[in-house]
């Protein structure tokens, strides 16, 4: 991955973590930092597994890219908040 490919998952990682919120049902008891550290590591492992699967380029939108990176972003999401709901 190049650095403008990091730049690009950072910055997609900011729209995926609200995403990855929005799905996941109810309250979740993490700040909007904390959404965004978990849509840049999920945008930046789910272009990782994306590749690895052979569906990281296509010639149009990325679809199955993004969906990966959504569906980790909101487990992610989900995961933290129930760690943080029990303190």
């Amino acid at each position: 991955m190049e650095i403008s490919g990091i730049l690009s998952a950072i910055v997609i990682g900011l729209v995926i973590g609200v995403l990855g919120r929005l799905v996941v049902p109810g309250r979740q008891h993490i700040g909007v930092l904390w959404t965004i550290v978990v849509g840049v590591v999920a945008a930046l492992l789910g272009s990782a597994i994306a590749a690895g699967f052979g569906v990281a380029d296509t010639k149009g939108p990325d679809w199955i890219e993004w969906l990966i990176q959504i569906a980790l972003a909101a487990v992610g999401v989900a995961a933290l908040g129930r760690v943080r709901a029990l303190r």
